[in-house]
């Protein structure tokens, strides 16, 4: 347990900087929805396009790294649609349940996975986002349809928004490098190298800055649903297909480490464009991350990282 602790510690310790600098309002004006843009356009996926485009990607087992994270959202997913009407919720209301269980927080993620696997933590968590992300936007985007949330326009500019989502196109380009033969040539890979180790540590702070206590007043029971399925049911599942596809060691400690991890802090902007609950969804944000610094460890003592 003194591992874990040890390895996932100084990163709610930068998540909660980042809500003790939110909350003072430092350094003020919109530094950080700029910087928020800067991570997630140019640093995390600079990170992500260097570990694809130069790991070793042969080492994960990609299949069944795949089936397990993959089919573990599906069922969930499913699941909740299809029992939309015994929860009786509003449609923005479960549209915004929806993405709490679907989503999770990629800084958290590769963070954790390198900080207790290292490089080659950090190469099954890349392979993990660039098999997820896809997947959690496209099932976000059809509870949102399905929901009725959102007209036509919406529809069209979810449509593109997805074709040109910046970890998207990072995971392709690394990918293809890698693939290829290419990789990062010459000071291209120390450069990029450099850009993407200032992800991680700047992520998990915008990650703290993003939380809203405040919101936790009127979460109701829809936030509980979906804290409840997010962070012990979802690990769950991913544990009883891990099991069934013979899934074990690092890949089965991150496989179970992304199954655990709140929804994403992005849901929030999602929410609001698509005709979500925002309020909602900006207390289950918070709540998730918050609690997820205590089942995150409990889960990984139990059942993962020895």
């Amino acid at each position: 347990m003194s591992d874990i602790a040890n390895a996932l510690g100084p990163l709610f310790l930068l998540i909660l900087l980042g809500a003790a600098l939110g909350w003072a309002r430092f350094p003020g004006g919109d530094f950080w929805p700029r910087l928020e843009r800067f991570i997630y356009y140019l640093l995390f996926p600079a990170m992500l396009v260097a570990t694809l485009a130069t790991a070793d990607v042969r080492q994960v087992p990609v299949l069944r790294l795949g089936v397990t994270l993959l089919g573990t959202m599906t069922l969930l997913g499913l699941g909740l649609w299809l029992a939309r009407h015994r929860l009786a919720l509003a449609p923005p209301a479960f549209t915004s349940t929806f993405q709490g269980v679907v989503r999770f927080n990629t800084y958290v993620g590769v963070a954790g996975a390198t900080a207790l696997h290292g490089a080659a933590g950090t190469t099954v968590a890349a392979v993990a986002v660039a098999l997820m992300v896809p997947t959690a936007n496209i099932l976000c985007v059809l509870a949102f349809i399905a929901s009725g949330t959102l007209g036509s326009a919406s529809l069209r500019r979810s449509a593109v928004a997805l074709l040109r989502n910046p970890l998207i196109l990072a995971c392709l380009l690394g990918i293809v490098l890698n693939l290829g033969g290419i990789g990062l040539p010459g000071w291209s890979f120390e450069a990029i190298e450099l850009l993407g180790d200032a992800a991680l540590p700047l992520g998990l702070v915008a990650v703290g800055v993003a939380l809203r206590p405040q919101a936790l007043w009127h979460s109701g029971k829809a936030f509980w649903l979906s804290s409840a399925l997010k962070l012990l049911v979802t690990p769950m599942i991913v544990l009883t297909l891990a099991w069934m596809v013979g899934l074990h060691g690092a890949d089965r400690d991150i496989a179970l480490l992304f199954a655990a991890l709140p929804t994403a802090t992005s849901a929030y902007i999602l929410a609001r464009q698509l005709g979500g609950d925002a309020e909602l969804m900006a207390a289950v944000i918070t709540g998730q991350t918050l609690l997820a610094m205590a089942t995150l460890p409990l889960l990984l003592n139990a059942f993962g990282v020895n």
